[in-house]
């Protein structure tokens, strides 16, 4: 026993940790038995003045930590059980360091309870668990639009919303989930479903700030997954009552499992050595003669058996070996080698990231080298990781095509991305350091602006349709996300997002627009259609009573008339429907022919062989959709014919065509009866009609109009009852255009 002792007690002395033993007597006195020379490093004291009995181990203690630390302390002592704990203790300087200190409980024969184990200076591993969880806070706030499901459900009109994320997780349609909203519960596990309730009704009520659950959801295949549901109110009435809730769902399939070691006890020394978080070996002339349980688990060893007599460069890297038998040699001249990081190969192949340091030793009586090692392998990885998050997040946040921006808590700008710089045609260089209310945020909506970074100042999450204004002056849409970024439950800074929806509002505008004409044209082709089929109804009514010496050859001429009036009438519908779905197609077009033809199609009209056409046409090409001039030139003629004056003694016609490369500048006059100027901002709306003078449809100038629009045109008209009407088309000469080749 005192060989081994005489072996272990050096190995003790130089490891970079406290070793210590602390003993409860019976009559009641605490204290320190043995710690080893580390401690001076720890708390600047030598061991010799912590084995006095003068300082308390409480005096180490951070003054914060030590409500706490007395409390677990007596119930240790009380219990004589193995112990950890974590926390700040003060050096004799005054300093502060985080000290993890282990410990196992042993009763022995004496009656003295005695606890040996370990103080570890863990100050790196808090600095770095604090990057970890900053880190883990900005991949966060990535996620939201992506990983995450969130969803923003308001009480009063039971609307959800929720991203793409959700119907993912849960394999539901995203249709149906908003639909399901209300009655999720409906879906939650029966044995997770109260404590569930029992969390949310907690929030309502307003005791938390927040609520987070953990709970089986099942799924539209009838599975469960297990689920992490995070939501706070984000919206109350005056009365307190709850308006809108918002939150996030994520998958929380897989689980951590933790491993636990058990560590055998061989006696006091080996006991203490072999509960040390480090891996300690000692190695002579490169094969090596110990090694605890903790170099054997992380080399992948059963055992510490398995790892005696391998030659040590076996387990380095080859990476690494030149850099070994280097540090190797100055060992063995009597020059340690400080803690650097090396990659080893585990008896299992697997290579792990080691952090290393070696001292010279005497191993019976032999010149060895004593190796302390430190498996950092998922120290490392958590580091690769947060590089990952900051590049994930750095690419998520430059190359989202939606309008990003991070400010300060105070709401100066920080970063924006290239899409911001693309929606609002600010540069980040001008927003820097700025309130970006003063940029964006339009005269009327100041105050809005300034409510939404105190909202999300104040730890809310913010979805705000709005409208804002570019650099330019032009006033966009969008949809603001406001989302605080959050550190030690305070704010540090505004997350934004903006999504452009100008293009959606301005197709919602032309909807209402388009479903206000159809309720009208629904009404109008109704009753335009039955009026003469209802005359021709009552004409074959009439012609069938009995008594009845009419001339049915006039039933018949009225009956043909009506019949003609329904035909033109479903003409111009049928013609209307044409120009909305209709594709324009380019193509040379004679103007001169096709405005004769016009006038001989219409020839039919009851007054057109009296009209007096002048007509001045210009010979420039001209290419447009020769369907649709056609349909304009025939509904401005027909139009024409109808309402001529009969007080005049001529109706006449004039037509001027003006043609260049860019445009052809129409000009259609006549010296009809005139519209009035009351009725000229009517005449293009759908079955408007100005004037009785004519049963038409209707349709043709609201044809007329939509067809100029659909080829980029422009429209005027000027007019003066009994005077007559003018109309002046400009029209895009699409001379560049995709152009059906001329059949000449």
């Amino acid at each position: 026993m005192r060989s081994e002792t005489s072996t272990i007690y050096p190995i003790l002395e130089k490891l970079p940790v406290a070793v210590f033993e602390y003993t409860y007597f019976p009559d009641g006195r605490k204290d320190f038995t043995y710690i080893s020379p580390h401690c001076e490093v720890l708390f600047g004291l030598t061991s010799e003045t912590m084995l006095e009995g003068s300082l308390s181990l409480f005096s180490f203690i951070h003054p914060e930590e030590r409500p706490a630390f007395i409390v677990k302390y007596e119930q240790w002592i009380s219990n004589a059980e193995n112990f950890e704990w974590e926390g700040r203790v003060l050096q004799a300087t005054g300093n502060v360091i985080w000290v993890n200190a282990r410990a196992n409980a042993s009763r022995l024969k004496d009656g003295n309870v005695v606890w040996r184990g370990v103080f570890t200076d863990v100050s790196a591993r808090k600095q770095a668990e604090q990057n970890m969880a900053e880190a883990n806070q900005r991949l966060e706030l990535a996620a939201k639009g992506s990983d995450l499901g969130i969803w923003d459900y308001h009480l009063q009109t039971n609307q959800t919303f929720i991203n793409d994320r959700w119907p993912e997780i849960v394999g539901y349609p995203k249709a149906e989930l908003e639909d399901m909203f209300c009655h999720c519960e409906d879906f939650i596990h029966p044995e997770d479903r109260a404590g569930y309730q029992e969390v949310i009704e907690n929030h309502l009520q307003g005791n938390s700030e927040y609520y987070e659950s953990v709970y089986r959801f099942q799924l539209k295949n009838g599975g469960w997954k297990w689920v992490l549901e995070r939501g706070q109110v984000v919206e109350r009435d005056a009365a307190g009552k709850v308006l809108r809730t918002a939150g996030t769902l994520q998958d929380f399939d897989q689980r951590k499992i933790e491993d636990q070691i058990t560590v055998e006890k061989e006696g006091r020394y080996r006991n203490l050595l072999e509960s040390l978080p480090l891996g300690v070996g000692i190695h002579q002339n490169g094969i090596l003669v110990y090694a605890n349980s903790r170099a054997a688990g992380i080399m992948g060893a059963s055992s510490p058996q398995e790892l005696l007599g391998k030659p040590v460069l076996d387990l380095v890297h080859p990476d690494y070996k030149t850099l070994v038998v280097d540090r190797m040699k100055g060992v063995m001249n009597g020059v340690s080698a400080p803690t650097m990081q090396e990659k080893y190969i585990r008896l299992d192949g697997k290579e792990i990231i080691v952090e290393t340091s070696a001292v010279p030793f005497s191993y019976k009586d032999k010149p060895a080298i004593q190796i302390i090692v430190k498996d950092i392998t998922e120290e490392y990885e958590s580091k690769r990781a947060i590089r990952k998050s900051e590049t994930l997040f750095t690419q998520l946040f430059h190359n989202s095509p939606f309008g990003k921006v991070m400010q300060d808590e105070t709401g100066k700008v920080l970063l924006v991305n290239q899409g911001f710089e693309k929606m609002f045609g600010f540069s980040q260089n001008e927003l820097t350091g700025k309130s970006l209310n003063e940029f964006i945020v339009p005269l009327d909506l100041k105050e809005e602006g300034s409510d939404l970074d105190s909202l999300i100042s104040a730890k809310q999450l913010v979805r705000l349709e709005s409208s804002r204004v570019r650099k330019d002056g032009k006033k966009i849409f969008v949809i603001i996300y406001g989302v605080p970024i959050l550190l030690e439950d305070k704010t540090i800074g505004i997350f934004g997002s903006y999504a452009d929806i100008t293009e959606q509002k301005g197709v919602e505008e032309e909807l209402k627009v388009r479903n206000a004409e159809l309720d009208n044209f629904v009404y109008k082709v109704s009753h335009d259609l039955r009026a003469p089929l209802s005359s021709v109804l009552g004409l074959v009514n009439l012609a069938t009573l009995e008594g009845n010496d009419d001339s049915l050859a006039d039933y018949i001429k009225i009956i043909g008339q009506k019949i003609k009036q329904l035909d033109n009438f479903i003409s111009d519908v049928l013609s209307h429907s044409k120009n909305l779905k209709l594709d324009v197609k380019i193509e040379k077009i004679d103007l001169q022919l096709l405005i004769e033809n016009s006038f001989k199609d219409l020839d039919y009209l009851k007054g057109a062989d009296t009209i007096i056409k002048h007509l001045d046409i210009s010979s420039e090409a001209f290419f447009s959709d020769k369907w649709r001039i056609g349909e304009i030139f025939r509904n401005l003629i027909s139009n024409s014919i109808k309402y001529r004056d009969f007080e005049k003694p001529n109706a006449e016609i004039s037509i001027k065509v003006q043609t260049n490369p860019d445009r052809s500048i129409i000009t259609f006059s006549d010296n009809g009866i005139g519209i009035s100027m009351a009725d000229q901002n009517k005449i293009f709306d759908m079955f408007y009609r100005a004037s009785v003078q004519s049963d038409g449809s209707g349709l043709g100038l609201y044809i007329v109009k939509n067809a100029i629009e659909k080829i980029g045109g422009l429209l005027k008209i000027t007019s003066q009852l009994g005077k007559g009407t003018t109309f002046e088309l400009k029209l895009p000469n699409h001379t560049f255009a995709s152009v059906i080749p001329d059949k000449k």
